[in-house]
C-alpha cells in the first residue's frame, strides 16, 4: 500500500502526538492496536501516513527535522514513543498573521513561544514547498483565534491542489463559500475543529443526548476545562475564544430537540493551571427533572491528556481524506465530519455520524 503524504501547519503538542503515533503504531502486528477506532481503514494502517511539509513560527522548531522539533518547547504533551527516527523534513518558516496572541509576551518563553528570526515565508514559497514535497492534503494545527492564518493556509491548500483537514475551530468546512471552493476543484475538506476520542464535548454530548432518550428535561448544563498547554495559554484572550466557544456549545446544543436558552449553558475554555501540562480536566454538570418533575443534578470529573485524545481521531479523519483523493471525491466529506469535528456542515446524532461513516469507509456512500 502506498504511503499518504501530509503537510502539517503548527508542530505543537497535537502534532507532537500525531506524528509519535504513526510511528508507535507502525509496528501493530507487534502489539494490540490499543487506542484505534480502526486499525485499518479502507486498506490504510496508520503506518503508512508520512509527513513531508511542516510549517512553524517558533525558534526552536523552525530549521529543525520534524523528528526534533516535535519535541522543542514549549510542547509539553506525553511523550509515549521517544524513538522518532530523522525523517529528512525539516521545518519550514510559515506565515505568522495572527497566529499568536499578544497577551503570551508576557509569559515565561518556556510557556510560549519565541519568534524565529527568518521572515515568513510567503503563500508562493509555501504552496511550492506543498507541492514539491508530494503533499496530498494540509493538516491545520494553528492556534484558537488565528482566523487570518486559517484562511491564509487554506488558500495555500487550495492553490497546491491538496485536501484540507482543519482541526480548529475557524469555520472553513462548514463556511458554504469555502466549501463550495473545495468542492469545484474536487478537493475533499475536513472539518472544523477535532473531537477528541474520549473528551469534554463527546461525553457532554452522549449525556445530553441519554436524557433526551430517557426523558430527562435538561434545565440547565455548564462545562468547565482547565489546562496547562499553549493552547489554554492562548484561550486566556477572550477575543479569541467566538469561534471555540460556538463550536463546543453548538455541538451539545445540536442533540437535544429543544435547545436551551443562551443564559442556562455554559461551554468554553476556563482557566490555564501551567502544572497541568498538556492534562485537561473537565468538570461538568447537567442539571434536570425526571418522573413528576422531581429534580435530579449530575457532576462528572474528566482528566485526559489533551493532545493524544485529539490525535486518535486525526489519524482516522487523515484515511478518509487519503479515500477521498483515491476516488477523486471533493468537497467537504460530510459523514467524516460528522463523527470527527465538532462544528461540522451538518450536524448528525452520534450514532448516525458513526454508521454513515463506516459506510463512507465501505463505499457504499460517497461522502
Amino acid at each position: 500500500m502506498k504511503k499518504i503524504k501530509i503537510a502539517i501547519t503548527g508542530i505543537g503538542n497535537c502534532a507532537s502526538s500525531l506524528i509519535q503515533g504513526i510511528e508507535y503504531y507502525k509496528n501493530d502486528k507487534m502489539r494490540e492496536p490499543i487506542g484505534l477506532m480502526h486499525r485499518e481503514l479502507g486498506g490504510y494502517r496508520p503506518g503508512d501516513i508520512e509527513v513531508v511539509a511542516a510549517f512553524d513560527i517558533d525558534a526552536r522548531k523552525v530549521g529543525k527535522d520534524v523528528s526534533e522539533a516535535i519535541f522543542a518547547p514549549p510542547n509539553c504533551t506525553t511523550v509515549f514513543c521517544p524513538e522518532i527516527p530523522a525523517m529528512g523534513v525539516k521545518v519550514k518558516m510559515g506565515k505568522l498573521l495572527d497566529g499568536v496572541s499578544g497577551h503570551m509576551k508576557n509569559y515565561d518563553e518556556k510557556y510560549t513561544f519565541v519568534p524565529a528570526k527568518e521572515p515568513d515565508s510567503t503563500k508562493e514559497e509555501i504552496v511550492e514547498e506543498l507541492k514539491s514535497s508530494g503533499a496530498e492534503m494540509l493538516l491545520n494545527y494553528l492556534p484558537v483565534g488565528s482566523e487570518k492564518a486559517v484562511r491564509f493556509y487554506a488558500e495555500c491548500a487550495l492553490e497546491a491542489g491538496i485536501g484540507f483537514i482543519n482541526n480548529m475551530p475557524v469555520f472553513i468546512a462548514s463556511n458554504e463559500a469555502w466549501a463550495k471552493r473545495f468542492e469545484e476543484k474536487k478537493l475533499p475538506i475536513i472539518g472544523d475543529d477535532i473531537k477528541a476520542q474520549l473528551g469534554a464535548t463527546i461525553t457532554h454530548r452522549i449525556l445530553a443526548d441519554l436524557f433526551e432518550k430517557r426523558g430527562v428535561k435538561l434545565d440547565r448544563t455548564y462545562q468547565l476545562n482547565t489546562g496547562g498547554n499553549t493552547d489554554f495559554l492562548n484561550m486566556l484572550n477572550q477575543d479569541r475564544l467566538a469561534s471555540k466557544r460556538e463550536s463546543k456549545t453548538e455541538a451539545v446544543q445540536s442533540v437535544l430537540s429543544q435547545k436551551l436558552e443562551e443564559e442556562n449553558i455554559h461551554i468554553g475554555p476556563s482557566d490555564y493551571v501551567p502544572w497541568q501540562k498538556d492534562n485537561k480536566v473537565c468538570f461538568l454538570r447537567m442539571e434536570g427533572k425526571l418522573f413528576g418533575d422531581v429534580p435530579m443534578n449530575l457532576e462528572l470529573r474528566l482528566s485526559v491528556e489533551d493532545s493524544p485524545n485529539s490525535a486518535g481521531v486525526v489519524i482516522d479523519a487523515i484515511r478518509c481524506c487519503k479515500l477521498a483523493l483515491d476516488r477523486g471525491i471533493g468537497g467537504v466529506l460530510y459523514s467524516p465530519a460528522s463523527y470527527f469535528m465538532k462544528h461540522p456542515a451538518i450536524q448528525y446524532p452520534d450514532g448516525e455520524a458513526y454508521s454513515r461513516t463506516e459506510e463512507f469507509i465501505a463505499g457504499s456512500r460517497e461522502r
